[in-house]
């Protein structure tokens, strides 16, 4: 197996140069994207001759800080969550603690960082970094534990929340708990849940001392005019963010009764991807992906197998016969 899946999901060219078939049969289950993107990218003319205009960015910080519940002064959009982190923790400078497992970056954003695992991380000090819902194992944390975490901070760190899958559950989030005097931070992702990864768009949430610095380092034109113009109306549309909502839902928990009647019990409480543990995972991920379905390994875990979201019935139905050819 090549690092092209072990170190992220979405890697559909490589695995069709390693398994065969056309890219357009190829299902994609290794990245924790919605597969029914916002509808309305489709729809909007976008003027590609003009520079992003500064009240554009200012209009979408507004609807992205009500969506998030926070006050937008406390928003700072990037181009994608990765970036965002890493800008931060340029700023930031100093050692952290982060939960694995995460994400890689989690442990690349602090120089000198170290991992630390989560029932460690609760009777900690200093800065620390996790995610919630946490990926890969869609470990969720409920409000109380964060803001126990946060209290623990004190002045001597920051705690540092990914909540790039909060999205399809608001009560996952702490981001309204965002405030001049808390020294908290929360990033957002907006492609997983509105179904967009390639605009690359994604928020830092914080005090004034952070995000007055990252503005700095972002420059002029930080985002790209087709991401304003996305990403407002998207953070706009309540009737279809609660509809996705619900329907996510509702393909996890059909997701799930699928894994289970092949003899898998599915992990986590994100609806967008579950994880899956068992001794034959690495042959599996092989079976599947000789079937035109691509999941996502993990090197460090080699009996873990996450699985994404099949997008309609009938990628269902191919992940079920898939499933049972073993």
């Amino acid at each position: 197996m090549t690092d092209a899946w072990l170190w992220h999901g979405g890697a559909i060219e490589a695995a069709r140069q390693r398994f065969g078939g056309c890219e357009r049969l190829w299902i994609d289950l290794s990245t924790g994207i919605n597969p029914v993107p916002w509808p309305g990218a489709a729809t909007l003319a976008i003027d590609w001759r003009r520079l992003p205009e500064t009240s554009a960015l200012a209009q979408l910080e507004i609807a992205a800080g009500a969506h998030f519940g926070v006050d937008p002064r406390h928003v700072c959009a990037v181009p994608g969550t990765e970036v965002g982190m890493r800008l931060v923790g340029r700023i930031m400078g100093s050692p952290a603690l982060y939960v694995a497992p995460a994400y890689r970056t989690h442990g690349e954003m602090i120089a000198d960082s170290r991992p630390i695992a989560w029932n460690d991380a609760k009777e900690t000090d200093g800065t620390l970094i996790l995610a919630n819902p946490n990926n890969p194992d869609g470990r969720c944390l409920d409000r109380a534990t964060l803001q126990a975490l946060l209290a623990r901070r004190g002045s001597s760190g920051w705690l540092l929340i990914d909540e790039a899958f909060a999205d399809a559950d608001p009560a996952q989030s702490l981001a309204d708990a965002v405030s001049k005097e808390a020294r908290l931070l929360i990033f957002r992702s907006f492609g997983k849940f509105f179904g967009l990864a390639g605009l690359r768009l994604g928020f830092v949430i914080g005090p004034s001392q952070i995000i007055a610095p990252l503005r700095r380092l972002l420059g002029a034109w930080p985002l790209s005019t087709a991401a304003l113009a996305i990403g407002t109306p998207a953070y706009r549309d309540r009737a279809w963010i609660a509809q996705a909502r619900q329907e996510l839902k509702a393909k996890a928990a059909t997701l799930d009764a699928c894994l289970q009647r092949h003899g898998y019990q599915p992990r986590g409480g994100c609806p967008l991807f579950r994880l899956i543990e068992t001794d034959d995972a690495q042959a599996l991920f092989d079976r599947l992906a000789r079937q035109a379905i691509l999941t996502r390994p993990f090197a460090d875990q080699p009996r873990w197998l996450r699985i994404g979201l099949p997008a309609d019935p009938a990628a269902l139905d191919r992940l079920d016969a898939a499933l049972g050819h073993g």
